[in-house]
């Protein structure tokens, strides 16, 4: 998934994408589309926009409404609460004249698809996909898909066209698969419309997803908040600045004087690069693959005249995250396909002039991309200096880590999804969310759970305080466990979720850890997500007597020999797959030392033999990235990882 980015002011900004309006904004606001579905069984709020002060008169299933535009040219108005059903046509017409008409709309339930890859992963990458394409034969079920974009600030409207789209054969190998086939599942036993809006973008934290109130509420760095809110007026010196924070990163983790930015920097341990492509392609044993920090230094020579005018530094394309610097001088920073950052006067001058950049690459394959052809100092009379130079490179320690990103950055930034992809859908009616997020927050984990309760209570002021939240528990993959237990970022975000879930009376919590795939981030059997999904619904959203995901853990108490580990949401009895007794638990010190423990199931509980005279703290299940679980009950559901104290 590219992002069209175009750098400003030495911030990969998308200022052409921040603009808050279209020459004229619709009538009738981007949401009300033809074959839209619209939720049932409460009060419809639309909207739109007309000249100030104007008269609306709107209508749908024989219902009229009226409205009177503000100061700002914004109307709203509610129809009453319509029994699914359909189709309608929706019309708004304005004392000025203008009409607008759309038509093929259903009432049913709405549903709000969010997250990362998982959720954006589409139905031909699943299992059996010939078969669910020629299937998808239910155009009650509908699709509309929110193009990725960013913004500094909160948006009225979306930043590309957006549509309703109904399932068919010919539409449907490009919707959501996790969304499609959780409303697909759903359908079979509430047979109403089913909506689909799907606001997701693969790779992005969930901090990105938050407005700039919940970021506060939690604990978000106030001097990256900061940054943020300067980069929407004066993007230059919230360059300059975020600069001068990188580096000051940096300069703790290095040797002192080591500042490969600088233009006195010697080029004896940098060796040239072959190509301007990702590293992986270069066959370079130590770059194929390679995840992590790498310099690139070029140079260019400028004559006098050159160096006076106007500039930009173009560079093409960077995977993943770059900080470019000129003559010393930090120019920008940020993701996307294409960098264009602006040069502040004096940064260049006569003779060799030095650019430098750093590139973070956290997943695949990663460099500077270009392609050559582009990179270039080009001035504003439309003359260009190109980097012919050869590229130099250099890879950092890996003891470094990875730097902090930029708070404008689309994947990693903060607020900046939702400003465009988020705030402009409120205030449309929803049945409740589906949150498929994580990955890329797997080593921030201590934080997701406040991150995951304040996204919650964020887009509830927007879509009603008691949204429903159904929560996708990351799947198991990458390394299993070995012989003994180690530590896991996966696991650690896991629980987060879990946690969350569990102190929320209207979310829960779909457990999907053995459906994962330890050889590829995008299992592909969305299938088995959707059904899961769909009966977590059932039992929050719907209020059916089913247990809405599988085993839970309770309590785990100190007996005289064991620790029991009590259970409920359980159907028919627990069961272990493929042995007598179930495999994964741990008994962990309160100093966080853990060991494997022998388990035995009874009834409900599960009993963990201790050591004499030890007292543990914790008990884990199923701790590590992508652990064996056989941990069931007689459903066919998973019990869920977990760490819970002993009492």
């Amino acid at each position: 998934m590219k992002m069209e980015l175009i750098g400003r002011a030495g911030a990969a900004f998308i200022l052409a994408s921040t603009v808050a309006a279209h020459a004229e904004e619709p009538l009738l606001a981007d949401m009300f589309q033809s074959h839209a579905v619209l939720q049932r069984d409460r009060p419809i709020e639309v909207w739109g926009n007309a000249k100030p002060g104007s008269r609306i008169v709107a209508s749908l299933a024989g219902k009229t409404v009226t409205a009177r535009a503000d100061a700002d040219g914004r109307w709203r108005a509610d129809f009453p609460a319509l029994a699914a059903g359909g189709p309608y046509a929706l019309a708004a017409r304005a004392d000025d004249g203008r009409a607008e008409r759309v038509t093929d709309v259903l009432i049913g339930d709405v549903w709000l698809c969010s997250g990362q890859s998982n959720m954006v992963l589409p139905v031909r990458r699943t299992l059996n996909v010939d078969t669910e394409i020629s299937n998808a034969t239910d155009s009650d079920i509908r699709m509309m898909t929110i193009p990725t974009r960013t913004s500094l600030k909160p948006l009225r409207r979306f930043l590309a066209p957006v549509r309703w789209t109904p399932a068919s054969p010919d539409t449907v190998a490009d919707f959501s698969a996790a969304c499609y086939y959780f409303a697909r599942e759903l359908k079979k036993r509430i047979d109403v419309p089913m909506g689909l809006v799907v606001a997701a973008w693969g790779g992005s934290r969930i901090e990105t997803w938050m407005s700039d109130k919940s970021l506060q509420a939690a604990g978000f760095d106030d001097e990256r908040l900061g940054l943020a809110r300067l980069a929407s007026t004066d993007p230059a010196a919230a360059a300059r600045r975020w600069g001068s924070l990188w580096e000051q990163w940096w300069k703790k983790q290095a040797p002192a004087g080591d500042e490969p930015w600088r233009a006195d920097t010697n080029d004896e341990d940098w060796r040239i690069v072959p190509k301007v492509e990702r590293w992986d392609h270069w066959g370079e044993p130590d770059f194929s693959p390679y995840t992590g920090l790498a310099w690139y230094r070029t140079h260019v020579t400028l004559t006098e005249d050159q160096a006076r005018k106007d500039a930009k530094l173009v560079l093409g394309a960077v995977d993943e995250i770059d900080q470019t610097w000129v003559n010393g001088v930090a120019v920008g920073g940020g993701s996307g396909d294409m960098r264009v950052y602006d040069l502040p006067r004096g940064v260049l001058h006569a003779g060799d002039n030095e650019v430098v950049v750093n590139i973070t690459n956290t997943w695949g394959p990663g460099g500077l991309v270009g392609p050559s052809a582009v990179q270039a100092i080009r001035f504003a009379d439309g003359s260009s200096a190109p980097l012919k130079a050869p590229w130099r490179i250099k890879k950092a320690p890996s003891s470094y880590g990875y730097p902090p990103r930029p708070p404008w950055e689309p994947l990693g930034g903060l607020g900046v999804a939702y400003n465009a992809m988020i705030a402009p859908i409120a205030p449309y009616g929803f049945r409740g969310a589906l949150w498929y997020q994580g990955e890329s927050n797997t080593e921030d984990a201590a934080h997701y759970k406040t991150y995951l309760t304040e996204l919650m209570a964020d887009w509830r002021s927007l879509f009603g305080a008691d949204l429903p939240f159904l929560v996708v528990q990351l799947p198991g993959f990458g390394p299993v466990p070995t012989d003994a237990p180690q530590e896991s970022g996966w696991a650690a975000l896991r629980e987060a979720q879990r946690a969350a879930a569990v102190e929320d009376a209207h979310a829960g919590l779909a457990v999907t850890i053995d459906i994962g795939d330890r050889y590829d981030i995008h299992p592909p059997n969305k299938q088995e997500v959707g059904r899961r999904l769909a009966r977590v619904a059932r039992h929050i959203v719907y209020g059916e007597p089913v247990y809405p995901s599988g085993p839970v853990p309770l309590s785990a108490k100190l007996t005289k020999k064991n620790i029991i580990v009590d259970f409920g949401d359980i159907d028919k009895g627990l069961v272990a797959l493929g042995a007598e007794k179930p495999i994964g638990f741990e008994l962990c010190s309160a100093g966080g030392v853990c060991r494997y423990a022998e388990a035995r199931l009874n009834g409900s509980h599960v009993a963990l033999a201790r050591g004499k005279g030890e007292k543990p703290a914790r008990v884990r299940y199923c701790w590590a990235d992508d652990p064996i679980c056989t941990l069931y009950d007689s459903s066919g559901l998973p019990a869920g990882p977990f760490d819970i104290e002993v009492r």
